[in-house]
């Protein structure tokens, strides 16, 4: 499984108040073989967090940056690394 990926993306716009963590976790298990989490940060972004095949990570950053998402997305930073496991599904924190 070297082709496993960690992405840490930060999502900036009106996403906090809206349903965007459940959704993202509902998008997450809808690409399937995803782990990780989507969590609101203090300044009004939310972190999303997914480890598994880079084909299935960038799928969720495609959406992620799409704009089919709640709420309205201004911009998407992120990050790529090698997994750190200990994730048990996709959860919303």
């Amino acid at each position: 499984m070297s082709d496993d990926v960690r992405l840490v993306a930060w999502v900036r716009g009106r996403v906090q108040g809206v349903g965007f963590r459940w959704f993202t976790r509902a998008k997450a298990l809808e690409i399937g073989g995803l782990s990780g989490f989507a969590l609101n940060l203090g300044d009004g972004r939310v972190q999303v967090v997914a480890e598994g095949s880079r084909e299935r990570c960038e799928g969720l950053l495609e959406w992620l940056q799409a704009g089919d998402t709640p709420g309205r997305v201004d911009g998407v930073t992120e990050i790529w690394d090698t997994p750190r496991g200990g994730y048990e599904g996709f959860a919303v924190r």
